[in-house]
């Protein structure tokens, strides 16, 4: 949802900065809503790797592994952040801080680059 003018080399999410600014491209592993009772934050979990589409190998479909490096997305006063899923891949930018053990950029510029297709693949 904007222009990456500020920064057009691409961080790796492995590479990131422990402060500072960052622009990076991953898969949305999981989303958490906050209860409506506590202050509106939407929060995504960003990864390297596609969990949801199979590796293929010369024989067969195999498992994608998870990703080992992760980072987290924070929406602060929102409850729905529009096209955010589980599985959407997008380049996001932003001031990345360690927060709860886990690099985190607060209120990121977003870009959708593809939507998860649910399809069948060989077996």
């Amino acid at each position: 949802m904007g222009n990456f003018t500020a920064k057009t080399e691409l961080t790796a999410i492995s590479q990131l900065p422990e402060r500072g600014r960052a622009l990076c491209r991953g898969y949305i592993e999981s989303i958490t809503i906050q209860p409506g009772s506590m202050s509106p934050q939407f929060t995504a979990v960003v990864t390297d790797v596609d969990k949801y589409a199979p590796q293929l190998s010369r024989d067969r479909a195999v498992e994608a592994p998870r990703g080992s490096h992760r980072v987290r997305l924070i929406w602060l006063g929102r409850r729905n952040v529009p096209g955010i899923e589980a599985g959407t891949e997008l380049r996001f930018e932003g001031m990345v801080a360690r927060h709860e053990g886990l690099p985190t950029v607060f209120n990121p510029r977003y870009e959708i680059i593809g939507k998860p297709e649910f399809q069948e693949y060989p077996a």
